[in-house]
């Protein structure tokens, strides 16, 4: 029997968290990010991309196409807190929900839609409880499989619900362009189009027809991108949530990239969620793995050990992106992730300190915990230990001129 696999994507959810703390800038042209050499987009609003403004786009490029862009650095502790409220709702339907980044989730709603007539209906419902709830809008894909899934929820901005049977295939797959394809990178759509490949149904014409130039350019690419097109692929949910020695955070990148700026913002918001998600657990962890993968769909892992177990955002990101940068640096990725392991809840710890090192840190945290309260009731971060500022600049002196 067919699964009910769910994607289900916050939209525009950065400038919707800003609407919320801040009604005046609904229906209006925003852009998260900062402005400066290396300042991109990380999402905009709706209004925004009337003008062509664009995720990952240079935000210098986005003020010249939008003069009135509203630019907004962004509160990612509240991003956080929104994101995990979404998760927490997905999963009073079904236990089976799989974060594919901080504002998007694949679940599987097998057993919570047996004995729906109407799924439609059910889902629009599902919308409108989360709206009630949090404030927040999102697009649905339902369909059998993963692929299909994603595909859908994409179909129909904002607010939009589209179920994919395999049946609807050719007429709602197949005339989409094939830049707009999931898993179809920047640099492969041009080449597709060179060879006549100008929709996913010309592309599933080739591959069932085992075209020779195409297998050849697709490589071991090419049994998985068939079944995606026929409806026959993944419909695993991979879920870590609850399992107690693990959680982790990961992201398709919105293109293929090796710009670091890009890939350290998503690493940043990836990871907020990772040490949220462990400190309302009431878990820290001593292994922090990161992965990559790269254009051709290959996990690359690399993972270090520290001494002392953490859920501290700021020493999951130290640690990450120095072995990102060690290892993965001139790499072009399409996704990244981030996994805090070995998960203990402090109470089990035993950690042996001489009198002089718990001195030291009993002083730090009670430093962190009174930033952290005064960095919440600002609604920003305007205060930081000037440990870190030497750690950051150290850092990003080490990093000029790489973009």
């Amino acid at each position: 029997m067919a699964k009910v696999i769910v994607h289900i994507d916050l939209n525009a959810f950065f400038v919707r968290a800003e609407e919320i703390k801040d009604p005046s800038l609904e229906g209006k042209a925003v852009a998260i990010g900062h402005i400066g050499r290396a300042g991109v987009v990380s999402t905009c609003s709706y209004e925004a991309r009337k003008y062509g403004v664009r995720s990952a786009m240079p935000m210098n490029k986005a003020l010249q196409l939008c003069p009135n862009l509203i630019v907004i650095h962004g509160d990612y502790h509240f991003y956080t807190a929104l994101s995990y409220e979404f998760k927490q709702f997905v999963r009073s339907y079904t236990k089976l929900v799989e974060s594919a980044s901080i504002d998007e989730v694949f679940a599987d709603f097998t057993e919570a839609t047996k004995g729906v007539e109407d799924v439609e209906a059910y889902f629009r419902e599902f919308q409108n409880n989360l709206f009630k709830k949090t404030k927040l809008k999102c697009s649905i894909g339902v369909a059998p499989t993963r692929f299909l899934a994603k595909m859908g929820s994409d179909y129909k901005k904002p607010m939009g619900i589209t179920i994919i049977r395999r049946k609807d295939i050719k007429t709602i797959l197949y005339p989409i362009p094939i830049e707009d394809m999931f898993g179809i990178g920047k640099k492969s759509a041009p080449r597709l189009k060179k060879m006549g490949i100008n929709t996913i149904g010309d592309l599933a014409i080739r591959l069932n027809n085992n075209d020779e130039v195409l297998l050849k350019f697709l490589g071991k690419f090419t049994e998985e991108l068939k079944g995606w097109v026929n409806g026959y692929s993944d419909d695993k949910i991979y879920t870590s949530y609850g399992d107690p020695k693990s959680i982790s955070n990961s992201t398709t990148l919105k293109e293929d990239t090796n710009n670091f700026e890009i890939i350290k913002e998503t690493f940043e918001m990836l990871i907020r969620e990772v040490s949220y998600r462990a400190k309302k657990e009431n878990l820290v962890g001593t292994t922090i793995q990161i992965m990559a993968k790269d254009t051709s769909y290959q996990a690359h892992n690399k993972s270090k050990t520290i001494s002392s177990p953490t859920n501290d955002y700021q020493t999951i990101l130290d640690v990450a992106l120095k072995l990102y940068e060690v290892n993965y640096l001139t790499m072009t990725v399409r996704a990244v992730g981030i996994a805090l392991q070995n998960l203990v809840s402090p109470k089990d710890l035993s950690i042996q300190m001489t009198f002089f090192d718990y001195e030291r840190h009993e002083e730090e945290n009670k430093t962190k915990l009174i930033i952290n309260d005064i960095n919440r009731k600002l609604g920003e971060d305007k205060l930081t230990r000037a440990s870190e500022i030497r750690k950051k600049k150290k850092y990003d002196d080490g990093n000029s001129g790489r973009y």
